[in-house]
């Protein structure tokens, strides 16, 4: 009969460096696959206004198969939202919170990443509760995903600054002394037509920032493993082919996401699993 080999703890030394030489290969493999050796751009449709709702269409039959997962998933979202209107009733914060709520549809490509995942599992027969969603966190392509997600939120970053210093250049710099005074110095006032002016126009020119990298790059990270520049090009290249579907794709999200967000954020419970599951048949449309 042979015998067993006994089972030792080790020493805390070999521990340590066993540990050590795990996470670098794990680093390694993840700057392998941000990078990929493969920089073949995927083939990208040319696509119509048909294309917005055929997306619309199977992110709702998604939704509807997995409806109390995915809410489960995006519960959290309108939580923030309440936070964000708590936080608002300090008069200092009152000038960020339309930016902050707006703000939202910047990092919402990255918030809605395990919904992608829940339909990627559903088109290919397998299951898809909210538990599956976490598979992304074993993904090859996590690396690549949280990278992108970074940048997002760099960008959110950069958009809540801006807005705070046009307040400053317009209607501040000293907090507003009631919500109704700021209302009517936002409505009834050139600097608060011009604040609102520029703010528009700068939130505008950053959301389509954010648009232009991610309407297909988390999709196409989770379902092929082409590399961050690749999936951002791709990225680029479905806007730069469909400018025009692309810009009414945002404006549809930005809306439902507004519309969502009124009562209480509430709505973001039904509004972001519909949008995030579209969102990768989006995809699924636009690129080969």
């Amino acid at each position: 009969m042979s015998e067993v080999a006994p089972k030792t703890i080790g020493n805390p030394a070999s521990w340590v460096f066993q540990s050590l030489r795990s996470a670098s290969h794990g680093t390694a493999d993840a700057i392998d696959e941000i990078r990929s050796e493969d920089s073949a751009t995927p083939q990208v449709r040319t696509l119509d206004l048909s294309d917005i709702s055929a997306a619309l269409r199977d992110g709702w039959q998604d939704f509807k198969a997995a409806r109390s997962d995915a809410m489960f998933l995006v519960f959290i979202y309108p939580l923030i939202g309440i936070a964000m209107i708590m936080s608002g009733f300090h008069l200092a914060v009152l000038p960020l919170l339309l930016p902050m709520v707006m703000g939202f549809a910047i990092v919402g490509p990255a918030a809605a990443i395990g919904l992608y995942e829940m339909s990627r599992r559903r088109e290919a027969g397998e299951s898809a509760s909210w538990m599956s969603a976490f598979a992304v966190l074993r993904s090859p392509a996590f690396a690549s995903i949280l990278m992108l997600a970074f940048y997002l939120a760099a960008l959110f970053v950069i958009w809540i600054m801006v807005a705070q210093a046009i307040f400053a250049a317009t209607l501040g710099p000293d907090a507003p002394s009631s919500l109704s005074s700021f209302a009517t110095d936002v409505f009834t006032t050139g600097p608060g037509w011009t604040m609102m002016i520029i703010g528009t126009t700068t939130g505008a020119i950053l959301a389509y920032a954010a648009l232009a990298i991610s309407i297909v790059s988390f999709p196409l990270l989770l379902d092929r493993h082409v590399g961050l520049p690749v999936a951002v090009a791709t990225s680029l290249e479905v806007m730069r082919k469909n400018r025009f579907v692309c810009l009414c794709w945002g404006l549809l999200v930005g809306a439902a996401l507004l519309i969502g967000s009124v009562p209480l954020f509430a709505g973001l419970i039904f509004v972001v699993p519909l949008l995030g599951h579209a969102t990768w048949h989006f995809y699924r449309r636009a690129v080969t």
